[in-house]
Protein backbone atom coordinates (compact mmCIF):
# COMPACT_ATOMS: atom_id res chain seq x y z
CA UNK A 1 0.00 0.00 0.00
CA UNK A 2 1.37 3.40 -0.96
CA UNK A 3 1.04 6.74 0.79
CA UNK A 4 -1.52 7.77 -1.86
CA UNK A 5 -3.71 4.78 -1.01
CA UNK A 6 -3.50 5.62 2.69
CA UNK A 7 -4.46 9.20 1.88
CA UNK A 8 -7.46 8.01 -0.15
CA UNK A 9 -8.56 5.74 2.70
CA UNK A 10 -8.28 8.72 5.06
CA UNK A 11 -10.36 10.89 2.71
CA UNK A 12 -13.12 8.28 2.59
CA UNK A 13 -12.98 7.82 6.36
CA UNK A 14 -13.37 11.55 6.93
CA UNK A 15 -16.29 11.77 4.52
CA UNK A 16 -18.02 8.82 6.22
CA UNK A 17 -17.48 10.42 9.64
CA UNK A 18 -18.84 13.73 8.36
CA UNK A 19 -22.06 12.18 7.06
CA UNK A 20 -22.48 10.18 10.28
CA UNK A 21 -22.34 13.47 12.19
CA UNK A 22 -24.86 15.00 9.78
CA UNK A 23 -27.31 12.12 10.31
CA UNK A 24 -26.94 12.46 14.09
CA UNK A 25 -27.67 16.20 14.11
CA UNK A 26 -31.33 17.17 14.61
CA UNK A 27 -30.73 20.61 13.05
CA UNK A 28 -30.29 20.20 9.26
CA UNK A 29 -29.12 23.78 8.73
CA UNK A 30 -26.44 23.43 11.41
CA UNK A 31 -25.42 20.10 9.89
CA UNK A 32 -25.17 21.78 6.51
CA UNK A 33 -22.84 24.45 7.91
CA UNK A 34 -20.63 21.68 9.29
CA UNK A 35 -20.68 19.90 5.92
CA UNK A 36 -19.53 23.07 4.16
CA UNK A 37 -16.75 23.69 6.65
CA UNK A 38 -15.36 20.15 6.47
CA UNK A 39 -15.63 20.02 2.67
CA UNK A 40 -13.72 23.30 2.41
CA UNK A 41 -11.01 21.85 4.65
CA UNK A 42 -10.80 18.61 2.67
CA UNK A 43 -10.75 20.30 -0.73
CA UNK A 44 -8.36 22.98 0.48
CA UNK A 45 -5.80 20.90 2.37
CA UNK A 46 -6.19 17.15 1.98
CA UNK A 47 -3.63 15.29 -0.19
CA UNK A 48 -6.49 13.57 -2.04
CA UNK A 49 -8.30 16.82 -2.85
CA UNK A 50 -9.66 16.72 -6.41
CA UNK A 51 -8.79 20.42 -6.78
CA UNK A 52 -5.52 20.99 -8.59
CA UNK A 53 -2.64 22.74 -6.85
CA UNK A 54 -3.11 26.46 -7.32
CA UNK A 55 -6.88 26.20 -7.76
CA UNK A 56 -8.32 29.30 -6.00
CA UNK A 57 -10.97 27.08 -4.39
CA UNK A 58 -8.24 25.57 -2.22
CA UNK A 59 -7.77 28.93 -0.50
CA UNK A 60 -11.15 30.59 -0.97
CA UNK A 61 -13.46 27.64 -0.30
CA UNK A 62 -16.18 26.08 -2.39
CA UNK A 63 -19.12 28.34 -3.34
CA UNK A 64 -22.61 27.28 -2.26
CA UNK A 65 -26.11 28.65 -2.41
CA UNK A 66 -27.64 29.54 1.00
CA UNK A 67 -29.41 26.76 2.88
CA UNK A 68 -33.10 26.45 1.94
CA UNK A 69 -35.17 24.28 4.34
CA UNK A 70 -37.87 23.88 1.66
CA UNK A 71 -35.48 21.66 -0.30
CA UNK A 72 -35.15 18.93 2.33
CA UNK A 73 -37.40 15.88 1.86
CA UNK A 74 -37.92 12.41 3.28
CA UNK A 75 -39.15 10.45 0.29
CA UNK A 76 -40.50 6.92 -0.14
CA UNK A 77 -38.81 4.66 -2.64
CA UNK A 78 -41.22 4.09 -5.54
CA UNK A 79 -40.81 0.65 -7.15
CA UNK A 80 -39.61 0.52 -10.73
CA UNK A 81 -39.14 -2.19 -13.30
CA UNK A 82 -35.63 -3.63 -12.92
CA UNK A 83 -33.20 -2.18 -15.42
CA UNK A 84 -29.47 -1.99 -15.91
CA UNK A 85 -27.48 0.86 -17.35
CA UNK A 86 -23.92 1.45 -18.38
CA UNK A 87 -23.63 5.02 -17.19
CA UNK A 88 -21.23 7.22 -19.15
CA UNK A 89 -18.46 9.10 -17.41
CA UNK A 90 -16.97 12.39 -18.51
CA UNK A 91 -13.74 10.59 -19.39
CA UNK A 92 -15.33 8.30 -21.97
CA UNK A 93 -15.44 5.28 -19.67
CA UNK A 94 -18.51 3.74 -18.03
CA UNK A 95 -19.98 2.67 -14.70
CA UNK A 96 -22.44 -0.21 -14.43
CA UNK A 97 -25.55 0.44 -12.32
CA UNK A 98 -28.95 -1.13 -11.79
CA UNK A 99 -32.23 0.70 -11.23
CA UNK A 100 -33.79 -0.06 -7.85
CA UNK A 101 -36.60 2.50 -7.86
CA UNK A 102 -37.25 6.20 -8.00
CA UNK A 103 -38.11 9.10 -5.75
CA UNK A 104 -40.72 11.73 -6.56
CA UNK A 105 -39.41 15.14 -5.53
CA UNK A 106 -42.28 17.51 -4.66
CA UNK A 107 -42.57 21.27 -5.18
CA UNK A 108 -40.83 23.63 -5.32
CA UNK A 109 -38.60 21.36 -7.42
CA UNK A 110 -40.91 18.71 -8.85
CA UNK A 111 -39.73 15.72 -10.83
CA UNK A 112 -38.96 12.04 -10.70
CA UNK A 113 -35.39 10.87 -10.07
CA UNK A 114 -34.10 7.35 -10.66
CA UNK A 115 -32.29 5.71 -7.75
CA UNK A 116 -29.41 3.49 -8.80
CA UNK A 117 -27.33 0.77 -7.20
CA UNK A 118 -23.65 0.97 -8.09
CA UNK A 119 -22.16 -2.37 -9.04
CA UNK A 120 -18.64 -1.11 -8.23
CA UNK A 121 -17.06 -0.43 -4.83
CA UNK A 122 -19.02 -3.25 -3.19
CA UNK A 123 -22.30 -1.56 -4.11
CA UNK A 124 -24.08 1.54 -2.91
CA UNK A 125 -26.99 3.90 -3.54
CA UNK A 126 -26.37 6.53 -6.17
CA UNK A 127 -28.61 9.54 -6.77
CA UNK A 128 -27.20 12.04 -9.28
CA UNK A 129 -29.08 15.12 -10.48
CA UNK A 130 -28.69 17.32 -13.52
CA UNK A 131 -31.01 20.31 -13.11
CA UNK A 132 -31.63 23.58 -14.91
CA UNK A 133 -28.48 25.16 -13.49
CA UNK A 134 -26.20 22.56 -15.14
CA UNK A 135 -23.70 24.08 -17.52
CA UNK A 136 -24.43 27.56 -16.20
CA UNK A 137 -24.09 27.93 -12.44
CA UNK A 138 -23.35 24.26 -11.69
CA UNK A 139 -21.26 21.57 -13.38
CA UNK A 140 -22.66 20.50 -16.75
CA UNK A 141 -22.50 16.78 -15.94
CA UNK A 142 -24.69 17.20 -12.87
CA UNK A 143 -24.21 16.96 -9.12
CA UNK A 144 -24.62 14.16 -6.59
CA UNK A 145 -27.21 14.01 -3.81
CA UNK A 146 -26.24 10.54 -2.55
CA UNK A 147 -23.31 8.22 -3.19
CA UNK A 148 -23.32 5.82 -0.27
CA UNK A 149 -20.41 3.78 -1.63
CA UNK A 150 -18.28 6.87 -0.99
CA UNK A 151 -19.97 7.71 2.34
CA UNK A 152 -22.41 10.40 1.12
CA UNK A 153 -25.50 9.11 2.92
CA UNK A 154 -28.12 11.33 4.58
CA UNK A 155 -30.10 8.39 6.00
CA UNK A 156 -33.85 7.83 6.23
CA UNK A 157 -36.36 5.49 7.79
CA UNK A 158 -37.19 2.05 6.37
CA UNK A 159 -38.28 2.37 2.75
CA UNK A 160 -37.57 6.11 2.71
CA UNK A 161 -34.60 8.33 1.93
CA UNK A 162 -33.54 11.75 3.14
CA UNK A 163 -32.96 13.80 0.00
CA UNK A 164 -31.72 17.23 0.99
CA UNK A 165 -30.82 19.15 -2.14
CA UNK A 166 -28.80 21.61 -0.06
CA UNK A 167 -26.19 18.84 0.11
CA UNK A 168 -25.80 18.53 -3.68
CA UNK A 169 -22.11 18.47 -4.50
CA UNK A 170 -20.00 18.40 -7.61
CA UNK A 171 -18.23 15.19 -8.59
CA UNK A 172 -14.45 15.21 -8.51
CA UNK A 173 -14.23 15.59 -12.28
CA UNK A 174 -15.59 19.12 -11.91
CA UNK A 175 -12.18 20.00 -10.43
CA UNK A 176 -9.82 17.95 -12.60
CA UNK A 177 -9.93 15.87 -15.78
CA UNK A 178 -7.87 13.22 -13.98
CA UNK A 179 -11.05 11.97 -12.28
CA UNK A 180 -13.71 9.83 -13.96
CA UNK A 181 -17.23 10.47 -12.72
CA UNK A 182 -20.61 9.01 -13.72
CA UNK A 183 -22.79 11.63 -15.39
CA UNK A 184 -26.48 12.05 -14.58
CA UNK A 185 -28.54 10.03 -17.11
CA UNK A 186 -31.90 11.17 -18.58
CA UNK A 187 -33.87 9.68 -15.65
CA UNK A 188 -31.98 12.00 -13.33
CA UNK A 189 -32.43 15.16 -15.34
CA UNK A 190 -35.02 17.81 -14.51
CA UNK A 191 -35.70 21.25 -15.97
CA UNK A 192 -36.20 23.09 -12.68
CA UNK A 193 -33.29 25.16 -11.43
CA UNK A 194 -32.13 23.86 -8.05
CA UNK A 195 -30.32 26.81 -6.53
CA UNK A 196 -29.03 24.84 -3.56
CA UNK A 197 -25.86 22.99 -2.73
CA UNK A 198 -22.50 23.48 -4.38
CA UNK A 199 -22.32 25.88 -7.32
CA UNK A 200 -19.73 27.23 -9.69
CA UNK A 201 -17.94 30.41 -8.78
CA UNK A 202 -19.17 33.64 -10.28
Amino acid sequence: MTIAELDLADWRRRVAELYAAIRADDDPERAHARWRSVRDELIGKHPQSPALPGDPLRADGVPYWPYDPALRFELPLVPAEPASLTMATDGGNATDVKLIGRVEVPAPVGGSLDLWWLRQYGGGLFLPLRDGTAGQSSYGGGRYALDTAKGADLGGRAGRLIVDLNFLYHPSCRYSDAWLCPLAPPGNTISAQVTAGERLAG
